[in-house]
């Protein structure tokens, strides 16, 4: 008689799969018979563990976040290192990648994503952070800057077509990669300068 499979490892091997199957096709586009295939279980387990299938995408993309976030200092006082080890991140996991952008498509114009107050208060550790190493309060313009700076950590993944055309056929090579990360590092370190090292107010520098 084959060994029972525990609870956990169901819940784990469904999550594994539905991460492949959501990246590759979104909410709408994901069968939840082929992520059932994948995890090598009856389908009715999807909707025991999880109830829905986009309450399951829901759990992907918080196990990926999760993830993220243990691997993800938080940029303190060097703010382009820590978006150059965001991007690397961003770009050893493409499928996080493409859950994000299927997220901002499926839930376009609702008011709360699910598991918004955990993702909010992540945040909020991060413009802390931030700010404390721009030698200013977080606020409402310190979040701008982090959102900002969320997006250069994200496009070279996100949009690797647009960096081929405007850089080179080259443009998506590892060596090549590596000396954009380097570039958005420097140029953070050079347009966000802490209050008081240079006679201003912290943040973008000034001529």
């Amino acid at each position: 008689m084959a060994p029972k499979v525990s609870t956990a490892a169901t819940r784990t091997a469904l999550l594994e799969a539905a991460r492949e199957e959501f990246a590759a096709h979104g909410v709408a586009g994901a069968r939840v018979d082929r992520i059932a295939e994948r995890a090598g279980v009856n389908k009715e387990r999807i909707y025991g563990h999880f109830g829905s299938k986009e309450k399951l995408f829901d759990a992907v993309i918080t196990e990926a976040l999760d993830d993220l976030t243990a691997h993800i200092a938080l940029p303190g006082s060097d703010a382009g290192a820590y978006v150059a080890d965001l991007s690397a991140y961003y770009e050893k996991h493409p499928d996080l990648v493409r859950l994000l952008m299927w997220e901002a498509l499926n839930y376009r114009g609702q008011d709360l994503l699910p598991g918004q107050e955990t993702r909010v208060a992540r945040c909020d550790r991060k413009n802390a952070s931030l700010a404390e190493g721009l030698g200013q309060p977080a606020s409402t313009e310190t979040a701008r800057t982090l959102f900002l700076l969320t997006g250069l950590a994200l496009l070279p993944s996100m949009l690797p077509q647009l960096a081929r055309i405007m850089i080179g056929p080259d443009a998506d090579t590892p060596a090549s990669r590596q000396r954009m990360r380097a570039h958005i590092a420097g140029f953070i370190s050079s347009a966000l300068v802490p209050e008081g090292t240079d006679g201003t107010e912290g943040g973008p520098g000034r001529s």
